[in-house]
């Protein structure tokens, strides 16, 4: 007899809180869909490890798996690595299934939370700047795949037009351009009172610090601006209820991600090399090593990527190591790509 079970795959991180962050997602799925067994696991840095969280699937008597990527848009790790994982465990168990999910993605529900997050710092403002006179910074993770990338543009948007901020302006942690320091260095340029940053980012981290870290490195050359740092996303309830809705697409047959614009299926524009390379995952070798980071009691310093990796090679996210990721094409832009050096 058919049994159904839910895991969420996050990617995983060495910040504590991140760590415990995410799990706070299976946790609301539990609550929310307690007719089915809930579980989690990550690509990386963090335990307990995908086929960790299938295990206890098994173990609960699951027969049939509906995967969801706890991550906001489809690149790497959600087109290929997360598969990648699923698909070699599957192979491995007879009479065991899994069925993929699409990310969280452009969504009605993620704009919402994403605009209460947004208020939130404006009501938290010290002083009152209208909207015209206030631009808006959306910082995404920042990808190899501009597919990805241009979904946080998107995002920028629909929350530019619905606050009808002055200006608005799209910056990226790491891998892709332009990188938050120098884009914010621009941004101070362009006249206006109030600079609100938000990290389009599921939950905290390294690189999440690191923006903050940045903003406050420029806003000490402009005291003339105001900077405000707006809170990730979190556990948000529409964060929450699109997660929900994802499982039940699943169900539903309506799982398929955007391939439209897939550098992995379309000859899109300087990735042509990409089209048809293999799905292969290239996090086998750190599989939970690295753990969660201790260090993160307090708002994290990054001091945790200074620490030696627990294996043979750096596997931070400077992403100048070979993953067998194809070459990204324009590595040497002088706006990034590579990720924010430490402050």
């Amino acid at each position: 007899m058919e049994k159904l079970g839910i895991m969420v795959c996050g990617h995983g991180s060495r910040n504590r809180l991140a760590v415990e962050e995410f799990a706070k997602v299976a946790e609301g799925l539990r609550a929310a869909m307690p007719e089915y067994p809930v579980e989690y696991g990550y690509l990386e840095f963090a335990n307990p490890v995908i086929h960790v969280g299938l295990d206890k699937l098994r173990e609960q008597g699951v027969t049939r798996v509906l995967a969801v990527p706890g991550m906001l848009f489809a690149a790497g790790h959600a087109k290929n690595d997360i598969p990648a994982v699923l698909n070699a465990y599957a192979a491995k168990h007879d009479g065991f299934t899994i069925e993929y999910g699409k990310e969280l993605g452009i969504d009605a529900k993620m704009m919402q939370a994403a605009g209460a997050r947004i208020q939130q710092a404006i009501d938290g403002a010290e002083s009152e700047v209208p909207l015209h006179e206030t631009m808006l910074v959306v910082v995404g993770r920042g990808a190899s795949d501009p597919d990805a990338n241009s979904n946080v543009s998107k995002v920028t948007r629909m929350l530019w037009e619905g606050f009808g901020f002055g200006w608005a302006e799209t910056f990226y942690s790491g891998v892709t351009f332009p990188l938050v320091e120098p884009g914010l260095r621009h941004a101070a340029k362009l006249g206006f009172r109030r600079i609100v940053v938000f990290p389009y980012f599921l939950f905290t981290g390294v690189l999440v610090n690191r923006i903050y870290q940045h903003m406050q490195l420029v806003a000490a050359d402009h005291p003339e601006i105001e900077f405000i740092k707006a809170p990730y996303l979190n556990d948000h309830p529409q964060v929450m209820e699109t997660f929900r809705e994802r499982v039940w697409q699943i169900l539903d047959g309506d799982n398929a991600m955007n391939c439209a614009l897939c550098k992995y299926r379309a000859q899109v524009l300087g990735f042509e090399n990409e089209v048809g390379l293999p799905q292969e995952s290239h996090h086998h070798h750190v599989e939970g090593v690295g753990d969660s980071c201790t260090l993160c009691d307090g708002e994290c310093n990054g001091a945790c990527q200074e620490k030696p990796h627990p294996h043979s090679h750096d596997h931070g996210h400077d992403h100048n190591h070979d993953h067998h990721h194809h070459p990204y094409p324009h590595a040497g832009h002088p706006l990034g790509p590579n990720s924010m050096k430490r402050v």
